[in-house]
């Protein structure tokens, strides 16, 4: 059966994913995790790409990811398979890294947008079962993980944020940057304690609304 065909045009928006072969780690430490960064890093100098927010999971990586010259494909392709070499090379194995292709989803809406954002930065802490809240005790885990754009949005960085991450869509939160930075640590503590659902289900039962 053939491949579906990407939607790939200029300056789209993508919620980007993809998970380990048999759902094992593509990351077994931090060394491993530094160096997917580097290999985004990498990536937005080589095709350009725009990424506005990222989470680094045991075993899969969320990016919302912008392509000013519509070449998806190509970037996260490169990205993945050169991330692959290099984590084969270190830790002396062969074969695939990733389960099949990554998965993209197109991002239209700005409170969809916005809803994204908060759902990537919430992975580290969500249970395993995602009928069941956030626990609220889990919130300095949160604040203290190191592998995602959360500590950026909140502006809780010891240190400026990598020069690939892009925040312009912080100002979904606020038109001040230090107004952004409380509205969003905001909008973060009333999601702890809940049960938070994918945007894509909002959006598929018609709950998040087109954009300004």
């Amino acid at each position: 059966m053939a491949r579906p065909i990407r939607v790939e045009f200029t300056d789209a928006v993508y919620h980007v994913t993809a998970r380990g072969n048999e759902r094992k780690a593509i990351y077994r430490d931090d060394q491993d995790r530094q160096r997917f960064l580097e290999t985004v890093a990498e990536a937005h100098d080589r095709f350009g790409v725009v990424i506005h927010a990222y989470c680094l999971m045991s075993n899969h990586y969320h990016l919302l990811i912008q392509t000013p010259r519509a070449n998806l494909s190509a970037a996260v392709g490169w990205l993945q398979t050169t991330y692959s070499v290099r984590f084969n090379r270190r830790h002396r194995r062969s074969g695939h890294l990733y389960q099949g292709r990554f998965q993209s989803h197109l991002v239209e809406a700005d409170e969809y947008a916005q809803q994204l954002i908060k759902t990537i930065h919430l992975n580290p802490v969500r249970p395993k079962d995602k009928r069941k809240p956030i626990p609220i005790a889990r919130k300095g885990e949160l604040d203290a993980y190191p592998w995602s754009s959360h500590r950026a949005y909140a502006g809780r960085l010891k240190r400026l944020a990598p020069p690939w991450l892009c925040l312009d869509w912080l100002s979904y939160f606020g038109r001040i940057r230090r107004a952004a930075y409380v509205e969003y640590r905001g909008q973060i503590r009333q999601m702890l304690g809940q049960v938070v659902t994918s945007p894509w289900n909002e959006l598929r039962r018609g709950q998040v609304r087109a954009g300004r």
